[in-house]
């Protein structure tokens, strides 16, 4: 398969496993910090240490939980994209854009969390998505 529109969706995968290591990174430590016995610990989700850790802890947490929410439709799109031969070209330019402004936006929500611009990278991201899905309905259906 001949399709450049994988590169950007193997960034984006590799992002997402260096923001999961950042995760545990600091999150485990953290939760020493804060007491929380681990081994002990039964039950709950990472919402629960919102009070608990720092905010720049989980904000890292949060992000993580951010890169499995839309970029599962940009990977699930991007492939049948590569799949269909549209995957090159203009596709691969808006989903190299895509991964770009993702991961701008993990580099402001980890690092100051500066919700307004984060609001934008999101938008600008959400309309590089929307021009993939748009390309693909009309490839699928052409």
């Amino acid at each position: 398969m001949d399709a450049e529109i994988i590169k950007p969706l193997a960034v984006l995968a590799g992002w997402t496993m260096i923001i999961w290591i950042w995760m545990y990174v600091t999150r485990i430590p953290a939760m020493g910090k804060a007491g929380i016995d681990s081994k002990n610990l039964v039950g709950g989700t990472g919402k629960n240490l919102d009070n608990v850790l720092p905010d720049k802890v989980q904000w890292i947490a949060h992000n993580y939980n951010h890169l499995h929410e839309a970029p599962t439709v940009f990977y699930a799109v991007a492939l049948a994209l590569a799949v269909i031969g549209q995957g090159n070209g203009m596709n691969a330019t808006i989903a190299w854009c895509y991964v770009g402004l993702r991961i701008a936006h993990s580099l402001v929500q980890t690092i100051g969390n500066r919700v307004m611009i984060r609001f934008a990278l999101f938008a600008l991201s959400s309309l590089c998505l929307m021009a993939l899905t748009l390309h693909l309905i009309l490839a699928a259906f052409h």
